[in-house]
């Protein structure tokens, strides 16, 4: 898979689901061998979510390089859950993928996951 079929897979994956209301793409680029996408999302249920990911491909493969899905209540204050991978929890079985859920302190181990599985386990947790 190349990088730019991975970001049309995104999005075409974004504009399938249910579970999301609407979408504005902040910023999609690749460039020497890596890739980049963001975009913010409005929910079904009025929730705001944004997702950043950065990935490249090792050997025929794609791999995510690093990640940040932040899922916040419709008033953007409160924070629903929010995954990543910043090296800030190294005691946390699974370093550096973790989750931090309802408050920044409660943070839990995590594993890493694309926008396309994270739109899957949005797809499961969400309200309608």
């Amino acid at each position: 898979m190349e990088l730019e079929e991975y970001i049309n897979t995104v999005k075409v994956k974004l504009n399938a689901s249910s579970a999301i209301r609407s979408i504005e793409i902040i910023d999609e680029r690749t460039f020497l061998g890596r890739g980049y996408f963001r975009a913010r999302l409005t929910l079904s249920n009025s929730d705001f979510r944004e997702i950043a990911e950065s990935f490249t491909i090792i050997e025929g493969r794609f791999v995510t390089l690093g990640y940040r899905y932040q899922w916040m209540d419709s008033s953007k204050q409160r924070l629903r859950k929010r995954w990543d991978n910043v090296t800030h929890f190294p005691d946390l079985p699974n370093f550096p993928h973790h989750v931090h859920i309802g408050e920044e302190s409660n943070v839990e181990s995590s594993q890493c996951r694309n926008i396309r599985e994270l739109i899957d386990l949005v797809e499961q947790e969400i309200t309608f």
